[in-house]
């Protein structure tokens, strides 16, 4: 039997729960609470590339999507990152990200001037790139694959944050955010999917750019340990 979108659907969950990003080590030291603040220091550097740079991200998807009707569902979703008015009190955001940062000790400025390991690099640029592909990689790229596997263990980030290292909570608002704002943006790239894919080309080459972004997601991660590791 070929590919239909349910099926599609459950291979794609099957890839996520076979990745278990939640076991490596960066990941599990965040949600477990376990790491110092020099790694988490490096840690929020690192990560900004996504947060902080999200405008080359969602912005080209809604650039590039074909039908009225799906890109102001994008629309929405840029609206929200760039002004957080849908669930986070009207704080964009990269602001709540810069708090965070603040929050463990980084500047502004040195948050903006980031010196970026090569991982964190390499996935800007995939990222960005497939972003500006068919409308239906760049779905599949954002919100199949990154977005999905966030929901359900930023909680627990965020209160590990506040008890270890004394984060108010406005300082962790980002993680509580995206507990629920990422969880929506991936329902939403589920609907594409029916909308978009067409046929069992379309299918495959959704796994396989959903498989492609698992693994420079975990590059991305891999290297970030790395340099936390040396900040220890």
């Amino acid at each position: 039997m070929g590919l239909n979108v349910e099926k599609t659907l459950t291979r794609i969950d099957e890839m996520h729960a076979e990745n278990k990003f939640w076991e490596q080590p960066m990941w599990q030291g965040l949600i477990q609470g376990t790491l110092s603040l020099p790694m988490v220091k490096e840690f929020a550097r690192q990560h900004g590339i996504i947060p902080l740079h999200n405008h080359n991200y969602h912005g080209r998807l809604y650039v590039h999507c074909p039908d009225p009707k799906w890109r102001e569902m994008i629309a929405e979703v840029v609206y929200e990152e760039g002004t957080g008015r849908l669930y986070a009190d009207g704080v964009a955001h990269n602001e709540l990200y810069y708090r965070f940062g603040e929050g463990v000790g980084i500047p502004r400025n040195e948050m903006i001037s980031a010196r970026y390991c090569p991982g964190a690099l390499a996935f800007k640029a995939y990222f960005a790139g497939m972003c500006e592909k068919t409308f239906l990689e760049g779905v599949s790229c954002h919100m199949l694959a990154a977005e999905a596997q966030g929901p359900g263990y930023f909680s627990s980030i965020a209160e590990h944050l506040k008890k270890n290292f004394g984060l108010s909570d406005e300082q962790v608002a980002f993680w509580t955010v995206h507990d629920v704002a990422d969880e929506d943006h991936s329902g939403i790239g589920r609907e594409l999917l029916e909308e978009f894919a067409h046929g069992e080309a379309d299918f495959q080459l959704v796994l396989q750019v959903v498989r492609e972004t698992i693994d420079m997601m975990n590059l991305l991660t891999a290297d970030t340990w790395r340099v936390m590791q040396e900040a220890a």
